[in-house]
């Protein structure tokens, strides 16, 4: 009998760790650090909670179901906030919002792939990409990533086939944290470009790039709509996790399928999220330029700290937005390692076994350290605890 595709994909990573907690006790001085989620674990600040009252006393419409592309004024903040941050050109026509930044990749996969088609991705990659590829019977073209954990265009152009579909980027990078260069962004879209395959840009942490200015001049090109598939969230800016509010910003013609997929799905965006995140759009612009610059101390604070890991055998191979990639000296797969680390360091983290295929080297050797919940202060306390590691 056929198995199901949700039945031949994995499990997802971070509920599967979570399993590892079951029957751990935690001492008082030595509380669980958990580093597994790359996700704020704190409300929305109180003045935007406050708007969400006030929408959901009286805004009648929030209660209701919406345009299945999203709220018109959601779609025309963030045209002109992207217009303006990438120095291009960006209407509402051009954009969706969609139920979190997950179902925006989602719709796009279901519009470029048929049965047995083929994306590329970097590897290491964000496994919830691989798992709705797998549950797509879309098939998997790892990338394996070059020097600072950068792919190359060249690399990527020698496994494109009659049935690739898309190259699917990240970054700020889920997992490995790097910032992808301007130039190599701009030679990724013209290599999709040059093969008609669409590129696949996700920013969730684009609110959390260390770099000034546009990190890439992709929306320059005055014909962008024709090539690039652009994915955003709201849920780290706003830490509105629970609200799940994204976008997908393509051209209208992809937007016209993207919305078969999403009437079918949840017919509409959460409607307060929706809200919400306009209200944080238009209001909020200082408060999250201090949540940058919190997260970029603590970015600090891992290259500052690292080297007390690194005189154990620990290596950081990348490091910005919420994560910190690294690789561990001891003589066990990072599969093992991560569960024992619950018990014998108070830590909960991935292994990068979650972010490899399975017969692909690398990965047993990695750990994934999202440090969205600890401050310069957790991460001290962090390595501290993984230097004493005597296993």
């Amino acid at each position: 009998m056929t198995r199901s595709r949700t039945a031949t994909t994995f499990a997802p990573p971070v509920m599967e760790a979570r399993r590892w907690l079951e029957g751990v006790r935690h001492p008082a001085e030595r509380p669980l650090l958990n580093v597994s989620q790359a996700a704020p674990v704190d409300p929305p600040p109180a003045a935007m909670r406050d708007a969400m009252a006030d929408i959901i006393r009286n805004d009648a419409d929030a209660h209701l179901y919406g345009p299945v592309l999203g709220l018109p004024a959601l779609r025309a903040e963030v045209a002109a906030q992207w217009t303006t941050a990438y120095g291009g050109a960006v209407s509402p026509d051009q954009v969706a919002i969609t139920s979190g930044c997950n179902q925006a990749f989602a719709a796009a996969i279901a519009t470029l792939c048929g049965e047995g088609d083929e994306v590329i991705l970097p590897v290491p990659y964000y496994f919830n990409h691989r798992m709705w590829l797998d549950m797509s019977g879309v098939k998997t073209v790892p990338l394996m990533v070059g020097d600072g954990m950068i792919p190359d265009a060249v690399e990527a152009q020698k496994l494109i086939t009659l049935r690739t579909r898309a190259i699917a980027l990240v970054s700020p990078n889920n997992p490995c944290g790097v910032e992808y260069p301007a130039a190599v962004l701009s030679a990724f879209m013209a290599l999709a470009r040059e093969h008609g395959i669409a590129l696949i840009v996700d920013e969730t942490y684009r609110d959390f790039d260390s770099r000034s200015g546009a990190p890439h001049p992709l929306f320059t090109d005055t014909h962008w709509d024709d090539t690039l598939i652009h994915l955003y969230s709201f849920s780290k800016a706003y830490r509105l996790t629970g609200h799940r509010v994204g976008a997908v910003i393509a051209g209208p013609a992809r937007l016209a399928e993207i919305e078969k997929f999403l009437d079918t799905v949840t017919i509409c965006p959460n409607q307060l999220g929706q809200r919400a995140a306009l209200w944080g759009m238009q209001n909020l612009t200082d408060w999250l330029a201090g949540e940058r610059l919190e997260i970029l101390d603590r970015r600090a604070a891992i290259t500052e700290y690292f080297p007390q890991l690194a005189a154990k055998g620990w290596d950081l191979l990348g490091c910005g937005a919420y994560f910190a990639y690294v690789t561990h000296p001891f003589a066990m797969s990072s599969a093992d390692l991560a569960p024992l680390l619950v018990k014998e360091a108070g830590v909960l983290t991935l292994p990068g076994t979650m972010f490899m295929p399975d017969d692909m080297p690398g990965g047993d050797t990695q750990l994934r350290i999202a440090f969205a919940n600890i401050d310069r202060a957790g991460v001290a306390t962090l390595f501290n605890r993984l230097s004493s590691l005597t296993l």
